[in-house]
């Protein structure tokens, strides 16, 4: 007789926590029928808004494989899919207490949370325990450099993020010459830094400062007043999404203008773009999708599938970390299919000679485990009249750049 985990205990409600363990191991029929993703999520704390936004891709792509599809299929078998994602409140600390627990109760199949500083200390407990991650919230350099074997990443490692950007800020005219960086003190930033500097040079920009902040942004003065004496073209920040609002907002405050704000994350979510309405105008940042885009999708079918099927379902704005969450689930499900089992070695395998295409593009991992730098690269998204359009590259864009941007007394 086969082994069972059934489940004592399964987070549905976002924000909610439990002491008790997810998963129990019992004997019987039920693991036949049922694939249990582990895994903690900052639903609440600083990455709450982004983590947020994860948990409606991990749960749409579940309920439409459930309910549309009847479950997925592997190796002749159908296989209901549980979630068992618990709130790690943007705590490191917390969430490898709880990814130990779910370890403990038999779980083989990890979904990420949001945060490199997060996601590293996860993926080390997980990858010594043989399992397998698949995330869209992490991708500090030391995630994929540590030597892991079974950690697989959505985004190209942070200082390979930059050949797009560069690229764009080469086709601008009349042509920068001059950019400032501000990061945050994480890994996922302070990599993320370094690579857009180290870029930028290569590409014959003059970078002026490094200028780095506290992990968590309240005050940004400072750096603000060093970007008004320097006055360079492009400000570069590179920081998750609430620092991004509170950088934006403190520009604004002070008057501090450059031709270009460039903010890594932050712009391509709804509720930034809300936020500062007209005064967002003109605010660039990468974009790894967007529902323009055709693609399509082993499973939902085509963008348009997707997008309906969602918005029949949650009431929540689609993000692009929402179509990454639901395409791990995705491709998931296709590296099962690939195995014809749930063995986590020969799933590993399949993940790592994933070559898909999903409702969030094309998948496919570098061998260290991030998103091939060229497959997964961004494109470059502006806002323009409250929507975030492409501006770069040209076979894609759905609206030219607008540069030089309007000082902010100028945007209402």
């Amino acid at each position: 007789m086969g082994r069972s985990i059934t489940r004592r205990s399964v987070l549905r409600t976002a924000g909610l926590a439990t002491a008790v363990p997810l998963f129990n191991i019992s004997r019987g029929k039920a693991a036949d029928k049922v694939i249990h993703f582990g895994g903690s999520l900052g639903m609440s704390g600083r990455y709450g808004e982004t983590g947020l936004n994860v948990r409606m891709g991990y749960e749409a792509a579940i309920k439409f494989f459930n309910e549309a599809l009847g479950g997925a299929e592997i190796g002749g078998k159908k296989y209901q899919l549980e979630l068992g994602i618990i709130d790690d409140a943007s705590d490191p600390g917390r969430a490898t207490t709880l990814i130990q627990r779910q370890l403990d109760d038999g779980i083989d199949f990890f979904l990420g949370s949001y945060g490199s500083n997060i996601v590293l200390p996860s993926a080390a407990i997980t990858e010594q325990a043989g399992k397998v991650t698949v995330q869209v919230g992490g991708s500090a350099d030391q995630i994929f450099t540590q030597g892991f074997k079974r950690t697989f990443g959505f985004f190209p490692r942070a200082t390979r993020a930059w050949d797009t950007s560069v690229s764009f800020f080469k086709a601008l005219s009349p042509k920068p010459a001059t950019i400032s960086i501000v990061a945050t003190n994480d890994a996922f930033s302070k990599g993320n830094a370094e690579g857009a500097a180290r870029v930028c040079k290569e590409n014959g920009f003059e970078v002026l400062d490094i200028i780095q902040l506290p992990a968590t942004v309240t005050d940004a003065s400072s750096a603000l007043a060093t970007i008004r004496s320097r006055s360079p073209d492009i400000l570069i920040t590179t920081t998750v999404d609430q620092n991004s609002l509170v950088i934006a907002r403190q520009m604004i405050s002070t008057d501090t203008n450059v031709k270009l704000l460039y903010q890594f994350l932050g712009p391509q979510l709804p509720l930034f773009r809300q936020t500062f309405g007209p005064k967002a105008t003109g605010i660039v940042g990468q974009l790894y999708w967007d529902e323009g885009l055709k693609v399509t999708d082993p499973f939902f079918g085509t963008t348009k599938n997707y997008i309906e099927f969602y918005n029949a379902h949650f009431s929540r704005p689609i993000s692009y970390h929402t179509v990454g969450a639901s395409a791990c689930i995705t491709t998931y499900v296709k590296a099962m299919q690939k195995a014809g089992s749930l063995n986590p070695d020969a799933v590993r395998d399949a993940l790592a000679s994933t070559d898909l295409e999903t409702v969030f593009g094309r998948v496919k991992f570098s061998p260290e485990g991030d998103g091939d730098a060229i497959v997964m690269g961004a494109k470059i998204g502006q806002v323009q009249g409250g929507a975030f359009e492409i501006v770069s590259p040209a076979d894609s864009k759905t609206a030219d750049v607008i540069y030089p941007t309007r000082k902010w007394s100028d945007k209402i």
